[in-house]
């Protein structure tokens, strides 16, 4: 993060929804607020209301909710809420004249993604109806957004599109009335690579946690032991099918980890661990709750640690590496590691 901060040099908003990408939302939204960000941004209520639960008073950006929410809640726990079509607009301005407390909202513009967020030709119909409703003191327009498509924008002609169709859109909310106070726009990338995009605020997501461009040192490391050791000899099927047949006399060592603890089932027959200093393979089918070592010839023995993947130092795989042996990517890994897993932090 602080990496990202250098280089910025603008307010950050830490990203924790996911459960902070798998870490743990409130001990990273800490971690981050203590090393210097300003904002903490989720994508639900019920992440935003959890942080507030668990003390943290941070600003909060929670941006992607059905229209039927509860806005209420949100606006009682002093939380911003991105909007992004008009009936989303009216819903929580109704909330804001029930609570008489206005809404602070912040409005996102699609400016290329196609996701979430007002395309140009519905931005002029919700900032008009915004500046009503913040005329008549139902909702206050913070902040003005947008998301990139591009994850690497180092010289990215679409990245360059995107900041040129943001800052019309820009142009339009002040055009219409609105005077937000905060703009955003630019990722872990682009806050590093792209400083035209980097406005008031610079959203952290995957950076924050090890991943997302060079210099970046991992923070999840995951660990278990052995639980089970057997000398097998050759022709021995392991796990089910069996997919993986020893071709020779080996030691196999059962570790009590699965998919449904966060393993990905497509990373079998290309995943690897670090066991006694060296990587070795995982054979056979990765099972809900357990998976197989090929530990060869290593003096193995039950209650030995493994190191599943964490910072890439010396024999260890790092959680870039399982998403490449999976055909995905670190977000779906790191977010994947199921609640049966304890979390400690240092």
């Amino acid at each position: 993060m602080r990496t990202v901060a250098a280089a910025a040099r603008t307010p950050l908003m830490a990203v924790v929804k996911a459960d902070g990408f798998g870490h743990g939302a409130a001990p990273v939204a800490r971690a981050a607020i203590a090393a210097g960000a300003t904002w903490l941004g989720v994508t639900s209520a019920a992440e935003a209301l959890s942080l507030r639960d668990a003390g943290l008073a941070a600003p909060i950006l929670s941006w992607l909710h059905p229209p039927d929410e509860d806005f209420g809640r949100l606006i009682a726990a002093r939380v911003d809420i991105g909007v992004s079509t008009v009936p989303h607009l009216h819903a929580v301005a109704a909330a804001g004249r029930r609570l008489g407390v206005p809404a602070q909202v912040q409005l996102k513009a699609d400016t290329g993604l196609s996701r979430n967020g007002a395309v140009a030709g519905d931005w002029p119909e919700l900032v008009a109806w915004a500046h009503k409703h913040e005329q008549e003191q139902a909702l206050r327009v913070r902040g003005v957004w947008s998301h990139l498509a591009d994850t690497d924008p180092v010289g990215d002609a679409s990245t360059a599109g995107q900041v040129t169709a943001f800052e019309e859109a820009l142009r339009a909310a002040r055009a219409a009335g609105l005077r937000p106070v905060l703009t955003h726009l630019a990722n872990s990338a682009a806050a590093l690579t792209a400083p035209r995009s980097r406005l008031d605020l610079c959203r952290i997501g995957l950076a924050l946690y090890g991943f997302g461009a060079t210099g970046l040192r991992p923070a999840m490391t995951l660990r278990s032991r052995i639980v089970n050791v057997k000398r097998v000899p050759a022709g021995a099927g392991v796990s089910y099918g069996p997919d993986h047949v020893t071709a020779g006399a080996t030691t196999l060592a059962l570790l009590p980890l699965g998919f449904a603890d966060g393993l990905p089932r497509a990373a079998q027959g290309r995943a690897h661990v670090e066991l006694a200093g060296r990587r070795r393979p995982i054979v056979g089918r990765i099972a809900m709750d357990q998976c197989v070592i090929d530990a060869g010839d290593l003096p193995v023995e039950i209650g030995d640690p493994v190191v599943v993947f964490g910072p890439g130092d010396q024999a260890t795989p790092t959680a870039a590496d399982w998403a490449r042996w999976a055909g995905t990517n670190p977000h779906e890994v790191l977010t994947g590691i199921g609640n049966r897993v304890k979390r400690s932090y240092l």
